[in-house]
């Protein structure tokens, strides 16, 4: 993504040893992922949090066990849309996970985990808050939208014929109530269902035959009357005269077709990686089960591959970001021109990105993908001018021999692929 920054992190770490330790942790891996500040005190955390270019607060060991509850509420209410990560000790343990209650993301244990799983950690917390406020926001806007939108009313009598259309039905239908008046509900009112396209019955007749009110099923759809569709909500009642006999029947509806589109963009925005489009780890670790399930049932085989960019920080602080970001897309479109239909690619990350293969026949299928995905990502990337090689190390974990869950599946892979950097060969099978 264009001008995209690094994450910045807020170390709030009394202790300057412990601190010192931590930044140089930091400084060992990707500088363009993260930018860390180190601040002392919560009087110093708060001036931070007010100018508001932090992307996630991490408490060190030494303010965990000094004050760790007491931070993470200070923290909370400086700036509640903040992600806040602890690095605790094992016998500060109780508070971190009581902190967890109080509004943190994650905690950690120290000389518990590897520098990456901190990484790890601190990246999904940012990335995590982002998907949170982009879905406050769009619900937001949806109910903003809903809270604009006038509701159209129909009414008819007891023959089923219509007597009224207010100006938002007239819109919604496309009759004028001159035209419709005395004309049969069924003709200017034409619905159907969203997913069967099977006509739905008139609700203004069941109305009026029952004398109840009621609704449409779900997923009603409202034929304009140039043949254009609306997803409409609505609701349904007799009308009434003094006597309490039934004279006619009115129906409330509204348009719900862009809150439809909004619910669709939220649900894809929560389950895909915001810069390539592909399945996130949530997504992924869901179709990781699913085809375990699946293999199971039919005793067939799946694989998980695992891959990791070399040299991509290289490529990213000599050419800037924005290269480096169209590199990670097309290096997602190779991966996905290189798989079936039923299989799926994600981007967990950074420069890692992970392949869930379906319904193998034999393991060394897999084998002939990672080839196949390896030599995709090797042919020169031609982006904005510039002629780019890459590499790529690929671990493969195979189910059900080397894992039987989709967490351990994805976890041997990414142990096989370190494996593979490690010993200088494009992909490796996890155990060989």
């Amino acid at each position: 993504m264009a001008n995209r920054r690094a994450k910045t992190i807020l170390l709030l770490e009394s202790d300057l040893e412990k601190a010192r330790l931590i930044l140089k942790m930091f400084s060992d891996w990707n500088s363009y992922i993260f930018e860390m500040t180190h601040v002392e005190s919560m009087g110093e955390a708060e001036t931070c949090l007010a100018m508001g270019l932090v992307d996630v607060v991490l408490l060190g060991p030494g303010t965990v066990g000094s004050q760790g509850l007491a931070a993470v509420k200070l923290i909370r209410a400086a700036a509640p849309r903040i992600s806040v990560v602890l690095l605790s000790t094992a016998d500060d343990e109780a508070i971190a996970v009581q902190a967890i209650h109080e509004g943190a993301q994650d905690y950690l244990i120290e000389g518990k985990i590897e520098p990456r799983e901190l990484i790890r950690s601190l990246l999904n917390s940012a990335e995590r808050k982002m998907i949170e406020e982009a879905q406050f926001i769009e619900k937001e806007r949806a109910q903003a939208t809903l809270d604009c939108i006038g509701d159209a009313v129909i009414c008819t009598d007891t023959s089923g014929k219509i007597t009224f259309l207010n100006p938002v039905a007239e819109k919604m239908t496309g009759w004028p109530l001159k035209v419709a008046a005395g004309r049969a509900m069924a003709e200017t009112f034409r619905i159907v269902d969203g997913i069967t396209r099977e006509t739905v019955l008139d609700p203004m007749a069941t109305a009026t035959s029952q004398n109840r009110a009621g609704q449409l099923p779900m997923n009603c759809v409202l034929i304009h009357r140039d043949g254009h569709e609306i997803f409409i909500e609505d609701s349904v009642a007799p009308i009434r005269d003094r006597e309490e006999r039934v004279t006619g029947a009115v129906i409330v509806f509204r348009d719900v077709t862009a809150t439809r589109k909004l619910e669709e963009k939220l649900t894809h925005s929560a389950e895909h990686d915001f810069l390539t489009g592909l399945p996130n780890r949530m997504l992924f670790n869901d179709r990781v089960g699913q085809a375990i399930a699946l293999a199971r049932r039919q005793s067939g085989r799946a694989a998980v591959l695992f891959l990791d960019l070399d040299g991509f920080k290289q490529i990213n602080d000599s050419l800037g970001h924005v290269i480096g970001d169209k590199l990670l897309q097309s290096v997602a479109m190779r991966l996905l021109d290189c798989v079936r239909g039923p299989d799926t690619v994600s981007r967990l990350g950074g420069d890692e990105f992970v392949v869930l293969l379906q319904e193998l026949q034999t393991p060394e299928d897999a084998l002939i993908t990672a080839e196949r995905l390896s030599k995709a990502v090797a042919d020169v990337h031609l982006i904005d001018q510039h002629q780019i090689y890459i590499t790529t190390s690929i671990g493969v974990s195979l189910y059900p021999r080397d894992a039987k869950d989709a967490e351990t599946l994805i976890r041997n892979a990414d142990a096989a692929m370190y494996d593979a950097k490690k010993e200088g060969r494009e992909f490796l099978i996890y155990g060989t």
